[in-house]
């Protein structure tokens, strides 16, 4: 019988102590950590850090899905903190500059993309986080949250969020190291980003709801990557509830 494809995948990017890969890392050939997108108009954030008013133990204790947002702007003070938060640079040690969720190899894979439909002072549109200078590069002016809802398999919410974060993975930072097993660790980087924006979004008093299932191909073509060497791994909206 054919084994999954899901199967095939655990099976095949486990550890075995008898059969370990002990590859030589070309270190000249190590992808760089940042994408910029050089030739677009650059709008830089907010680095102010609020007092949040809930220990993180409350807001674990108080996240929840949200699906219905009310019409208040998200403001970009909001934004800024919840992009700082789920993935921002958070010090710098040894001239390395680590960030607010841990990464394996500290490689950074993931990338983050904003669909702005409702943020205070910034224009509706697509947007890519620079994370090394903490701005947001406009990629693509226009209402977009229909299509995204469309691309996320009808979800509305994603029409009513003030703003959608899309996150993506380049691949190959991460593959220059671990290889195929490289894919189980992009995931849970992915999930350890998307935990940091629910808690503090939650700190907030906003709400966010994350999504996995999308068509990746239109959300790729929404943002403008290739789907291979690039490609969505996950989303999520944040807002005002309802």
């Amino acid at each position: 019988m054919q084994e999954d494809i899901g199967e095939a995948f655990q099976k095949g990017t486990k550890y075995r102590r008898d059969d370990m890969d002990h590859k030589h890392l070309d270190w000249c050939k190590k992808p760089d950590a940042y994408k910029r997108y050089d030739d677009t108009e650059r709008i830089g954030l907010p680095r102010e850090l609020p007092e949040l008013s809930k220990p993180v133990l409350k807001c674990i204790s108080e996240r929840r899905s949200i699906r219905r947002f009310s019409s208040t702007p998200l403001s970009i003070r909001e934004l800024s903190i919840l992009l700082w938060a789920s993935t921002g640079i958070q010090r710098v040690e040894q001239g390395y500059a680590f960030r607010t969720a841990p990464s394996a190899g500290a490689l950074y894979p993931i990338e983050t993309y904003v669909i702005s439909n409702c943020v205070s002072d910034l224009e509706n549109g697509v947007y890519h986080y620079s994370i090394s200078d903490h701005a947001l590069e406009l990629l693509r002016r226009g209402d977009l949250g229909q299509m995204v809802s469309n691309a996320a398999l009808g979800q509305e919410m994603c029409t009513g969020a003030p703003v959608v974060f899309i996150w993506s993975s380049i691949f190959e930072r991460s593959k220059w190291k671990y290889r195929e097993r490289a894919y189980r660790y992009i995931y849970l980087d992915a999930g350890h980003i998307a935990e940091n924006l629910a808690l503090s979004a939650t700190g907030l008093g906003l709400g966010t709801c994350q999504i996995g299932a999308f068509y990746d191909d239109e959300l790729n073509a929404l943002i403008g990557i290739d789907g291979f060497d690039e490609s969505v791994i996950y989303a999520s909206v944040a807002g005002h509830p309802y």
